[in-house]
């Protein structure tokens, strides 16, 4: 994994404010941390979801019922079909079917058929998962919901198996607005994706490093880190420290003991 995790005894300063780059949860081990170690934590939205309208989806000249198989590859995919299906006055056919990549999103469909009368095919996580039930349903017409970053590797399996699909767009994945932290510094800013990234530099252009840390979450994200030349100081998930909360908590044993 490309690195550039700083581990020199002057990355240990001690830490009092971490900004979290995600919505406030109800519960979180990160509360835990706050009072352990006398921190203080916020949290902020980097990105949000927008929906695609209903005037701009029909740009495409797309019907959703003129498909007979559906692949869903998020809740948030299954949200936005749905939604753009009651705004057009679309109903789809009873025989429709529904490819789902992972079994937590086939529970949620649940919530927008009956499930009886459907036919669902489940994956475990990857879309090859499926290859059995995409050979015995070869020839049908597949529509894929997405957002504006696409789904690559669903998309690259679909044309190599020579499938008859076609991509559309129902939401999109956009920086949030964070002017109001313009004069706001922390200690540490966690991110757990490459887009926290983009979004803190699209709001923040000149942004510099100096003494503030980067707390990271997975490969991708720390690949971002690196490609702004930016350093990494706490990573996760490692096999010491499976989570973020316990990679922050075992950086804030040494930055302030």
């Amino acid at each position: 994994m490309a690195s550039s995790v700083k581990s020199s005894k002057e990355s240990f300063k001690t830490v009092k404010t971490i900004l979290v780059s995600q919505p406030k949860p109800e519960r979180s081990p990160y509360y835990h941390l706050e009072q352990k170690w006398d921190v203080k934590i916020d949290w902020r939205q980097f990105i949000h979801v927008e929906p695609v309208t209903e005037k701009e989806f029909r740009k495409n000249r797309l019907r959703p019922d003129e498909f007979t198989a559906i692949i869903f590859t998020s809740k948030l995919s299954i949200e936005h079909f749905f939604r753009l299906c009651e705004e057009m006055r679309v109903k789809m056919s009873m025989q429709t079917k529904y490819f789902c990549l992972t079994e937590a999103i086939a529970n949620y469909l649940q919530k927008f058929i009956v499930y009886r009368k459907r036919k669902v095919f489940v994956g475990t996580r990857k879309i090859a998962d499926l290859a059995t039930s995409f050979t015995k349903h070869k020839t049908e017409k597949f529509l894929l919901p997405c957002s504006n970053l696409g789904a690559l590797e669903v998309v690259s399996y679909l044309k190599e198996n020579e499938l008859d699909f076609q991509e559309a767009m129902m939401y999109r994945t956009v920086a949030s607005d964070l002017s109001d932290l313009s004069d706001v510094t922390y200690d540490v800013l966690v991110f757990f994706s490459p887009l926290g990234i983009a979004s803190l530099y699209e709001n923040f252009p000149d942004f510099k490093q100096n003494n503030t840390r980067l707390a990271i979450f997975g490969n991708s994200t720390n690949k971002a880190v690196v490609e702004r030349g930016l350093t990494t100081n706490i990573l996760a998930p490692t096999p010491e420290t499976p989570s973020m909360s316990m990679a922050l908590e075992q950086y804030l044993k040494k930055s302030n003991k």
